[in-house]
């Protein structure tokens, strides 16, 4: 390389180390400013747009990586510590759900400069202290028998043994009355599972969501976690088996249901898109533009 060749090197390179972040900004994700623009977080959303209409400012996203992979999305609370929703593809599985992984915590939801990877809770419980501020502990789970840790992007919709463990992060948990978590909840996110299993033929997209109650789990006194008073969840599936009997075709692409977070009267109702929209208007802060899909899920094709 001639000197002059060598002078003109240097500035290339850091014009496109200067055009590299501009391109590729913030490949390392976990709490981000928007999906669209942050590594394979999108892939997680239809069109790679997320849920539009959210007014509330104490709303933070987070991209869900895990073993240094993003896994799904989820816009959280830090305020009442419990995710709004949590966004992902289905994976075709079995099932099954996996007991023996760890719970996980957001590490940047307590400092931007800590791993953009979800991590085990610290076997000390005093070190909780450092993050509870922006985000629930399993202390806040240890003593409300009546509650169980309802994931929004749940274990049985993922395939991958590290997209599984990954769901098991209180940023993807909310608390849900048991007998509404083992009962009408837990029958339709299988029925869900199967019906996405059997007829789906191309990806599918899921929004998981919260509206919230004035109910709280309260430990020392304060105001830790909020209790969601309806639990809803919407699915896409543009390509789909047109030859599916009529019961089940004219729930394709799109269909939601929701149901009410409480030991009765908690059954799940089905609906199309629009009608969830409407229902959620009014229990949410969210605009009049409020939309779950993009386009409503109509493909442009």
């Amino acid at each position: 390389m001639t000197p002059t060749s060598e002078k003109r090197a240097l500035p290339l390179a850091a014009v496109l180390a200067v055009l590299t972040c501009l391109w590729f900004p913030g490949t390392q994700a976990g709490v981000v400013g928007d999906f669209n623009h942050v590594e394979r977080c999108k892939d997680s959303l239809y069109m790679g747009t997320p849920p539009r209409g959210y007014l509330s400012t104490s709303y933070t996203k987070i991209c869900q990586r895990y073993e240094d992979k993003p896994r799904f999305v989820t816009l959280y609370d830090t305020i009442r510590h419990i995710p709004i929703y949590s966004a992902y593809t289905f994976k075709k599985s079995d099932g099954e759900k996996k007991v023996d992984f760890p719970w996980m915590f957001e590490p940047q939801l307590a400092s931007e400069k800590s791993s953009s990877n979800m991590e085990p809770f610290p076997q000390s419980t005093s070190m909780h202290m450092n993050f509870e501020d922006t985000q629930a502990v399993l202390e806040d789970y240890a003593d409300v028998v009546q509650y169980e840790r309802g994931q929004l992007n749940p274990d049985e919709h993922q395939a991958d043994p590290l997209d599984k463990a990954s769901t098991y992060s209180l940023t993807n948990v909310v608390p849900q009355i048991r007998e509404f978590n083992i009962g009408p909840w837990a029958e339709h996110q299988d029925l869900m599972r199967k019906r996405l299993n059997n007829y789906c033929r191309g990806k599918a997209y899921v929004v998981t969501g919260v509206t919230t109650s004035g109910h709280t789990i309260r430990r020392n006194n304060l105001d830790r976690v909020a209790v969601p008073e309806y639990m809803w969840s919407a699915y896409c599936c543009t390509e789909f088996d047109q030859n599916a009997p009529y019961f089940v075709r004219y729930k394709f692409p799109v269909f939601a249901a929701y149901g009410l977070n409480d030991r009765v009267n908690n059954h799940m109702v089905e609906v199309p898109l629009k009608n969830l929209e409407k229902f959620l208007k009014g229990r949410m802060d969210v605009d009049k533009n409020f939309q779950i899909f993009y386009s409503d899920c109509v493909s442009d094709i």
